[in-house]
Parts: C-alpha cells; structure tokens; sequence
C-alpha cells in the first residue's frame, strides 16, 4: 500500500474513533422512522404466522418486532419497507414460489 493511501485510511479510522467516542459530530448521518409492523402486516390481512411465513421468519420474531422488544436491521427492514410501500411486489414474488 502506497505510504499516501495508508495515512488516509488511518486519519479515517482516527475519525472513526473520535465519532465513536462523541468527541467528533460524523459529517453525515441517516435516520429511518420507526415501522409499525403491525400496521404494514394488518394491511396484508394475514395472521402473524402467515406473514411470518411470508418473510421467512420466526413467529417470535414477529412478535418481538410487533411489541418494540426487537428492531429490525439490515435486510430485514429492507424488506419490511418494500412491504409496505409496494405489497404487490411481495406478493408476487411469494405467489411465484408457491
């Protein structure tokens, strides 16, 4: 690695630190409003172990989501907003693999 490169990525994990330890604000971050899951699930109609079937998860999990014991990350939440914001899409590609 070239001597210029390598000074860059440490002063970036140097950042990284100061942002970690709150004594530096990150120059951008990124808020997604709560989901209510419950909500985007009742407009399916379906039961939790349907709709939990449906994504390929757990009935606990579901329910956790639904109660506010657990929040959905990375793909998951992808999925939960493609549900919400374009339920023919899920049902489709779920329809398909039946």
């Amino acid at each position: 690695m070239k001597d210029e490169l390598f000074t860059e990525l440490l002063n970036s994990v140097k950042e990284g630190g100061k942002i970690l330890r709150g004594e530096k604000e990150p120059a951008r971050s990124f808020h997604l409003d709560r989901l209510d899951i419950k909500r985007i699930r009742d407009g399916y109609k379906l039961t939790q172990k349907q709709f939990a079937a449906m994504l390929g998860i757990s009935v606990r999990t579901l329910r956790n989501w639904e109660q506010g014991r657990r929040v959905p990350e990375g793909p998951a939440m992808v999925l939960l907003r493609v549900a919400e914001k374009h339920p023919e899409a899920i049902l489709d590609v779920v329809r398909a693999g039946v």
